[in-house]
């Protein structure tokens, strides 16, 4: 019936009965790599519209045999109406090819693929969402080769390991981390590394935490016993570009990364990435929201029109309003190729079709450049539609709000790289009034030039210089003489001359520049990098805190950090070590933050504060302020099932534009 929609389950991972069968010698099963049940299995990855019958899934192609055909109609069966129900006779089937897509002919193809990983092998495996790539995570040069041929130089990568008592030996596990990794949603989860861990260093360099997940397809179980030691498990593209879905699209992409590939025929429709959480305070936070979660719609504390929000250009994810749901695409990527937008299009279609929305609105961030916003630009001007542009770390906050159900004011502290500011500066360092409907910036960092711009987010060295030269601070530090004396006349003059040098109040910049004079990192290979490095290094038994004074301007009031830089500087020319002036860094800055919240909720009588944005993923400055801002009375708000990184942007967005004027 016309605008009729249900929910769609996201994909579960493999549940103990399946498992059992797999395993067991005289069940028609045993080791079928493709076996399932109404309680596991994929779902959304094969759905390609509702209602949710096999002729509209991808699994229509296989036709039942009459003993999947009897469980699939006995209502008694826990198969009875399992969709993708098959059996070795009837369902999907393995191949194992080399590089060029050539078939290897072998009578045990999990067999020879466990021989092929323990050889050092790469190997391309097709999952429930896309292509993952695999190679023994212990094996240090199979590590690096896999390094060297995805172009990914130091991100870490994700480990699969058979079971929990496996975790153990390679990390410290507590019961919430425990109970996730064994969740039907089964993610990615980061563990704090042991140092007598066998995977290899360089699989995570300079980190402590390791991204770990447990097997969560029958393929993954038979494969993890086969070969016996831990795997890499990351998805198969090359940096920045989606996870490959169909065998020929991998052959072709993944053709220069892996020796071969184990390939299926069951088609995946929607491409859908791993879900990653990290447990701070005995609180699950999702940093990653894919495989396991999505589409799963998150609640509205109201009834939704129906509205598109478009996301951010980075971890982009989009959101679709109706009801009281809000459903938060899975994680697509950073939109920044062709390959990206494809699959952000394609992903959007998919909702429109399963939700049955045809939106009255678009909303977008401001930021002009985005191909998001350019994307949302496209749509409204073709359908005749209002755009609703929603200020960046105003999106932050509500998707925070939304997340804890709170529907009140708050004090919002919306910390990350750079957003869009509604003065034409990037914003990333915010402290805020904010309900669904607007918001207040009540205090900022002081605003310092980013020499060159983008290039000053990729070499965290420029913008330190950048800000010392504005700040008029001593530049003689070892870290700032390496750079060539030709770059350092382009950034003086970018500077002297306001070229290319875009103002920023951002938080995340100054982890950055901070991380670069230390001379931790003056060159980052992945998003946030030179603030990880530099959280990790931090000494756990620091109490210190450095000056910083709190300035009033045109009538908004404005942290300056000349004197904290400078203190800095004299630390470092007084040879303190790294890890202390990290910790004393991080001391700082949740100091700001307690004693500017304090003010504010003086001045406002808000004692609820809700923290987000991508700074906030930082564990340690996590545990310092919440810890701080508790023992201040204060009630604090951190994400839980959306991300505070720009994953979550799209939420907020969404909501902002539900009740923003002149849209109903």
């Amino acid at each position: 019936e016309e605008g009729k929609y249900q929910l769609v389950s996201p994909d579960i991972a493999t549940c103990p009965q399946c498992l059992e069968e797999i395993f067991n010698p005289a069940d028609r099963r045993y080791r079928y790599a493709f076996t399932n049940c109404t309680n596991c299995g994929p779902r959304f990855t094969i759905i390609e519209d509702i209602p949710y019958d096999r002729p509209a899934t991808t699994m229509r192609r296989f036709k039942m045999c009459p003993d999947c055909r009897k469980e699939y109609d006995d209502p008694l069966n826990r198969r009875f109406h399992a969709q993708p129900n098959a059996c070795p006779s009837c369902g999907p089937t393995l191949a194992l090819t080399d590089g060029a897509g050539k078939s290897l002919p072998c009578p045990d193809v999990i067999e020879k693929t466990a021989d092929f990983l323990r050889q050092g092998k790469i190997i391309a495996i097709k999952g429930l969402g896309g292509f993952l790539l695999a190679c023994d995570a212990t094996n240090e040069s199979a590590v690096t080769i896999l390094r060297q041929r995805k172009h990914r130089p130091s991100k870490p990568f994700a480990v699969m390991l058979p079971s929990l008592d496996e975790v153990d030996k390679h990390c410290y596990v507590n019961n919430e981390e425990a109970r996730l990794l064994a969740a039907p949603e089964s993610p990615i989860v980061l563990l704090r590394w042991r140092k007598e861990s066998s995977i290899a260093q360089i699989k995570a360099p300079d980190l402590k935490y390791l991204g770990i997940m447990l097997p969560y397809t029958p393929l993954h179980h038979l494969l993890m016993r086969e070969v016996k030691r831990p795997l890499i498990m990351t998805s198969g593209n090359l940096s920045e570009e989606p996870i490959a879905r169909d065998n020929a699209e991998a052959l072709r992409r993944l053709g220069g990364i892996a020796d071969y590939f184990l390939i299926h025929d069951r088609d995946i429709y929607a491409r859908y990435d791993d879900s990653v959480v990290m447990v701070e305070r005995g609180v699950p936070q999702l940093l990653r929201r894919a495989r396991g979660y999505a589409p799963y719609p998150i609640r509205l504390p109201y009834q939704s029109r129906l509205i598109l929000a478009c996301g951010a250009e980075e971890k982009n994810t989009f959101c679709l309003t109706r009801d009281n749901y809000a459903f938060l695409s899975q994680h697509i990527g950073d939109l920044e190729n062709m390959e990206t937008l494809e699959h952000f299009e394609n992903t959007i279609d998919l909702y429109k079709r399963l939700f049955r929305i045809e939106p009255e609105a678009i909303a977008c961030d401001m930021h002009p450049e985005y191909l998001a916003t350019k994307y949302a630009r496209e749509q409204v001007a073709a359908c005749n539609l209002r755009l609703v542009p929603v200020q960046h770390h105003h999106a932050h906050i509500v998707s925070g709000m939304v997340d804890n159900g709170i529907d009140t004011p708050v004090i919002g502290v919306a910390f990350d790289g750079t957003g869009y500011g509604t003065d034409g500066n990037l914003w990333g360092g915010e402290f805020m009034v904010a309900d669904y409907r607007q918001f207040t910036r009540a205090v900022h960092f002081q605003y310092l030039p980013l020499p060159g711009g983008v290039l000053a987010i990729k070499k965290p060295y420029r913008a330190a210089l950048g800000y010392l030269l504005a700040l008029g601070l001593d530049t003689n530090l070892p870290a700032l003489n390496k750079i060539v004396s030709g770059e350092r006349t382009i950034i003086e003059n970018q500077l002297s001359r306001k070229i290319n040098s875009p103002l920023t109040s951002s938080c995340g910049r100054l982890f950055d520049v901070v991380a670069a004079l230390l001379g931790v990192r003056g060159e980052i290979n992945y998003s946030a990098q030179a603030a990880i490095e530099l959280e990790m290094l931090a000494a756990d038994d620091e109490e210190e805190v450095y000056p910083f004074n709190i300035n009033e301007q045109d009538g908004m009031k404005v942290i300056l950090i000349k004197d904290l830089l400078s203190a800095i500087i004299d630390d470092i020319k007084e040879s303190a070590s790294a890890a202390r002036i990290s910790a004393r860094f991080h001391n700082t800055i949740a100091r700001i933050i307690n004693d500017i919240c304090a003010v504010m909720a003086i001045e406002t009588g808000i004692q609820q504060i809700v923290l987000s944005g991508g700074v906030f993923q930082n564990r340690l400055l996590l545990r310092k302020i919440v810890a701080l801002l508790e023992s201040g009375g204060f009630k604090v708000y951190t994400h839980r099932m959306v991300p505070c990184n720009d994953g979550g942007i799209s939420l907020g967005q969404a909501v902002i534009a539900n009740f923003t004027k002149g849209i109903n």
